[in-house]
């Protein structure tokens, strides 16, 4: 269940309370008159049941309230309430299936500010994943893999494709190419530091790294990972999965590619300077291609439970 916090003008009260009452969704609804200060109006509480969350929200939305007040939704951790099951029995589908779309436009948002946290955070990842190629140490390149924050902007790319927003998928592009760069930048710089002053001692790159040479040569099998990394890396994203994201960061190797790609070009290992841009390319592009695939499939199933639901008998699922 979803917590709903509303902000009304008083002359906007009762359409709420109606659009509320319509969706089979809602319940436990309280109005409290007055009570908002900053914007003016009644605050109107309510529980939703997950899979009417798009529902409710377009009908608030309808009334201008996200103009002239305010509307919010959080998660309910636990709901002790006989009419809150009936609502989310009422409600079309399960909770796990639908997705908020205001929701995930609010998180790909995120993933697309290129904020100097992103960069940090990125430039940190790459160069945990340098330290992991010249040591061959597949729990440094784990490491990498968590600490990386570009899934946000590539499941942005996603949203844009699914939803035809080329602003979006252009913020999200930008935010991937200038933030790898300067990370693949700085791991460059302190490379070629570290070899002239002796840290590196190694003149290039060993060809024979058994751990971690998965991070540059790529074959069917990366793409394979990709493909099931997007996907999975969506269905958390969509379903509130936080734990199914971190398995998704531990399963592609973008960051580490970019770790060797800047080591490689600071010791000029040209072989694998370009088995790093191909790992890269492949990764992202999977990952691209599945989870644009999956908004597509989890939105043609909603479309078709939804109509199943307004076939289905007015008493039915009570």
């Amino acid at each position: 269940m979803l917590h709903l916090r509303a902000i009304v003008p008083a002359d906007r009260t009762d359409d709420a309370c109606e659009a509320l009452a319509d969706c089979a969704g809602a319940t436990n609804v309280v109005v409290i008159p007055g009570a908002a200060r900053a914007p003016r109006g009644d605050l109107v509480l309510a529980d939703i049941a997950r899979e009417s969350a798009n529902e409710v929200l377009a009908a608030l939305q309808a009334l201008d309230l996200e103009r002239d007040g305010s509307i919010s939704l959080e998660k309910i951790d636990l709901s002790l309430s006989d009419a809150a099951e009936r609502a989310e029995r009422r409600a079309p589908g399960h909770g796990d299936d639908a997705v908020v779309w205001e929701e995930l436009d609010r998180q790909v948002s995120e993933g697309v500010a290129l904020t100097w946290s992103f960069v940090a955070f990125l430039a940190l990842a790459t160069q945990l994943a340098a330290i992991a190629a010249l040591i061959d140490s597949p729990v440094l390149v784990v490491g990498a893999m968590v600490l990386g924050p570009e899934f946000g902007a590539v499941a942005a790319i996603c949203y844009g494709l699914t939803r035809r927003q080329p602003w979006r998928i252009m913020q999200a592009v930008r935010a991937l190419v200038v933030g790898f760069l300067v990370a693949i930048a700085i791991t460059y710089v302190c490379a070629v530091v570290s070899h002239l002053t002796g840290v590196i001692e190694m003149s290039r790159l060993p060809d024979d790294r058994p751990l971690t040479a998965f991070i540059y040569t790529p074959d069917r099998w990366s793409f394979i990972v990709a493909l099931l990394a997007g996907a999975a890396g969506v269905l958390s994203l969509t379903a509130g999965k936080s734990s199914a994201l971190v398995g998704v960061f531990i399963s592609v190797t973008t960051v580490p590619a970019a770790g060797n790609l800047a080591v490689a070009l600071a010791l000029r290992h040209g072989s694998e300077i370009n088995g790093s841009l191909l790992q890269l390319a492949v990764n992202f592009a999977g990952m691209i291609i599945a989870g644009t695939a999956t908004l597509l499939l989890q939105r043609a199933t909603w479309h078709i439970v939804l109509r199943r639901k307004r076939r289905a008998p007015a008493g039915r699922g009570t």
